[in-house]
């Protein structure tokens, strides 16, 4: 049977689609939205993505994000798992949260205005959702990233990249007035939902230029077989964090023998550990087997008294 593809290479662009599970709300105030942005601003710090439009509704997101190192995945994994996590601990619950695989639809960036065209999709989903009234401005959805977009520099989540969509505007400088511009031509989109411009948004797996749909293709074939999902074309989550291993083991003068015979709670362990959890998304599993450190829960144990220590 055919499978979805799941295309990844270096500098990708996603247009990322997931809902709650059963469709129920994935959001229950205020407070999990800015856990679910805070999430998403750490998975950005650990992944190196480059986020380029959001909008969060009830019971599902939209998320288009650029992947510099090719890690979707990788990437996707932490994020979701950890804001379930997170979800489920605030309000005592248990269990998956998000409904199946996440749609991921690859969008050309080239420059040709298919980033705007999603981006703008995703923008107007408060409008197209009836949470606006016909009166009220974009903006005044706060749980978007065009009111970011609007301000000034400065004020912006650190995470969002602004240039590509401001680019495909024809934007040239960052300023009031041109920000302004651009809200007027947001804004008058609104109705573009009926023309049917979205349609090819909804469905499928790619939207650009058919030459570099046919390349990634032809990258997935050769790799897997037209009927399989892509393998990841970028150096995996793993082999980063094998390299840092190597180099936190070359520091202290450590070979695998050494690592194997120093106890499971070793200070310095535990000062590895700490680092591959901050800056890649390997499982807690993962960096216990690699590093002898015992189970992921005797790990977890360690990392917390680690955190509190600190306070």
């Amino acid at each position: 049977m055919a499978r979805k593809l799941r295309v990844e290479y270096p500098g990708a662009i996603y247009h990322v689609v997931n809902r709650g599970d059963r469709r129920e709300p994935i959001f229950k105030d205020a407070t999990d939205r800015d856990r679910f942005l805070g999430t998403l601003g750490e998975t950005c710090a650990k992944t190196g993505w480059q986020v380029h439009a959001l909008c969060l509704m009830e019971n599902h997101f939209h998320l288009v994000v650029e992947t510099p190192q090719g890690n979707l995945v990788a990437g996707m994994k932490w994020f979701l798992g950890t804001y379930t996590s997170r979800f489920n601990r605030r309000h005592k619950l248990f269990g998956h949260m998000f409904s199946g695989r996440y749609k991921a639809l690859i969008v050309d960036g080239s420059g040709n205005g298919y980033l705007k065209t999603v981006c703008d999709y995703v923008h107007l989903n408060p409008a197209r959702a009836k949470l606006l009234q016909a009166e009220q401005a974009l903006r005044k959805y706060q749980w978007s990233s065009w009111p970011e977009y609007l301000k000034s520099p400065g004020r912006r989540w650190p995470w969002l990249r602004v240039d590509r969509l401001l680019g495909e505007y024809r934007v040239a400088h960052d300023s009031p007035a041109a920000r302004r511009r651009l809200e007027e031509a947001l804004e008058a989109g609104r109705g573009a939902e009926e023309s049917g411009s979205y349609k090819p948004i909804r469905r499928g797996w790619f939207f650009g230029e058919e030459t570099l749909r046919q390349e990634l293709l032809a990258q997935v074939e050769e790799k897997s077989g037209k009927h399989h999902y892509g393998q990841e074309l970028r150096e995996s989550a793993e082999a980063i964090a094998e390299r840092i291993v190597t180099e936190e083991l070359k520091r202290r003068q450590w070979d695998t023998k050494v690592l194997a015979a120093r106890r499971k709670g070793d200070p310095e362990k535990v000062v590895i550990a700490e680092r591959l959890r901050e800056v890649t998304t390997m499982t807690l599993t993962w960096i216990a087997e690699r590093l002898r450190m015992g189970s992921k829960t005797h790990l977890a144990h360690l990392l917390y008294w680690q955190r509190q220590q600190r306070k």
